[in-house]
């Protein structure tokens, strides 16, 4: 029995959701310092993970799929620090462009082809990896949130992921 497939419009409309998620909780920060304030017993702040975030997706999505040309540094998204929170924001428009340019462009058979490198030492289909991606952009934009709130002892929510923002949301 073939696994099913997530549909590519599904994927796109939540990678796109948490994009925006992730700019209300860098824009949730009151002082840019708390982005990269380090917690004790956690080492990625806030900054870093939208970092790492970013070059994610305009690695596996930009460059491998879309062949965008995006050289990624990994070690620099965990290194680097007091990215302003405007360029931070820049970084996260190009990435949903990126994200929008490249999935509205991709068809079934390349969904259904095998994703164009091996991931953690494994060949996966592109559409779901895919849909690993879209989890992987919500872990990080959870940790995002406790972060914020550790670092600025606010206990108010960005909002994320609302289920308001699925395109077949409606009220009873």
């Amino acid at each position: 029995m073939a696994p099913a497939t997530i549909p590519l419009e599904f994927t796109q409309r939540v990678l796109l959701r948490e994009l925006r998620t992730l700019q209300a909780e860098i824009g949730a920060y009151p002082r840019e310092a708390d982005l990269w304030r380090v917690v004790p017993g956690i080492s990625n702040p806030g900054g870093n993970l939208a970092l790492h975030l970013c070059g994610n997706l305009q690695h596996y999505i930009g460059a491998r799929l879309g062949n965008s040309g995006y050289v990624r540094d990994r070690a620099a998204e965990f290194s680097q620090r007091d990215v302003s929170r405007a360029e931070i924001l820049r970084l996260v428009d190009m990435t949903i462009a990126s994200v929008t340019a490249v999935l509205s462009r991709l068809d079934a058979c390349a969904l259904e082809a095998d994703f164009p490198e091996a991931v953690g030492g494994f060949t996966v289909k592109t559409a779901e990896f895919l849909a690993h991606l879209a989890s992987h952009l919500a872990y990080h934009l959870g940790q995002i949130d406790y972060h914020r709130r550790m670092t600025t002892q606010s206990p108010t929510t960005a909002s994320a992921v609302p289920v308001a923002a699925l395109a077949s949301a409606r009220t009873p």
